[in-house]
């Protein structure tokens, strides 16, 4: 006898219905366990870098202090000629500029010039040739002493600071305070009727006046040294002239020389 699930199983076969029965999913076969990775050595915690050492606040410089290497006041008072004087302070080192120096430029000119100027420091040039003024602003300053009728033999021109600062900067107060005794014995040396200082260092560091060149230039103003009194007359350097080359700033210049020399050719008078 035919088993009855047997007529239902062909039945179903017949409708095609079995063959929309799923087979029973293969169970997936358990990967075997692989090998255990060798174990990395676990790092050893790192010290932390040590901290750099803080480099400690630039040291004031310390000027020599033999004679030569920071000249006394007794030496400069000492030298009676512009050459002693010059020979006294080669070898100055009294402040930061000047184991950076070339050269150390003194000044030329007339050594009993009546008209003097001052400017500021060297730059390159005036730094490899020993000379005050003799770059492109040297060359202007020429062409202004020309157009006084003067010579630039005929006059004398120095610097607050003998030694070039650092990219041509301004310098410190402590810098040109190291120097400002050897500008006012030349200038006692010298005996010039009038000064012309030239840009806003000069009129703050010889003769005190703290406001700006544009506002104090064409403003005669006074130093006493070596107990003479001896009129200033302030003006733009020529370093700013080159700078600003306008009819204004060049006017305003002409018009401060013009006084200045007029001043010398009334002291000059009989």
């Amino acid at each position: 006898m035919e088993h009855p699930l047997q007529a239902w199983r062909d039945t179903l076969e017949e409708l095609g219905v079995m063959g929309l029965v799923r087979e029973p999913a293969a169970v997936a076969k358990e990967a075997p366990p692989s090998e255990p990775s060798p174990a990395r050595p676990t790092p050893r915690p790192t010290a932390p870098p040590a901290p750099r050492p803080v480099s400690p606040a630039a040291r004031a410089y310390a000027p020599p202090s033999d004679p030569i290497g920071c000249p006394t006041p007794a030496v400069v008072a000492g030298a009676a000629t512009l050459p002693a004087l010059c020979q006294a302070l080669q070898g100055c080192l009294a402040c930061p500029l000047g184991p950076g120096r070339m050269k150390f430029v003194f000044g030329e000119g007339d050594p009993s010039a009546r008209l003097m100027f001052v400017g500021e420091g060297p730059g390159r040039d005036e730094d490899l040739l020993g000379r005050p003024f003799v770059g492109k602003a040297g060359e202007l300053l020429d062409k202004m002493i020309g157009a006084l009728g003067l010579k630039r033999e005929e006059t004398y021109i120095a610097n607050v600071v003998k030694c070039r600062p650092p990219d041509n900067r301004t310098p410190t107060p402590d810098e040109a305070r190291a120097c400002l005794g050897y500008l006012h014995r030349q200038i006692e040396l010298i005996q010039p009727a009038v000064i012309v200082t030239l840009g806003a260092t000069p009129l703050r560091e010889l003769v005190g006046v703290q406001e700006g060149i544009t506002r104090a230039r064409g403003q005669w103003r006074r130093v006493l040294i070596g107990g003479r009194e001896i009129p200033v007359m302030p003006t733009f350097h020529p370093a700013y002239v080159l700078r600003q080359y306008t009819q204004e700033v060049r006017r305003a210049v002409w018009a401060d020389l013009k006084a200045a020399k007029e001043w010398l050719d009334q002291a000059e008078a009989p």
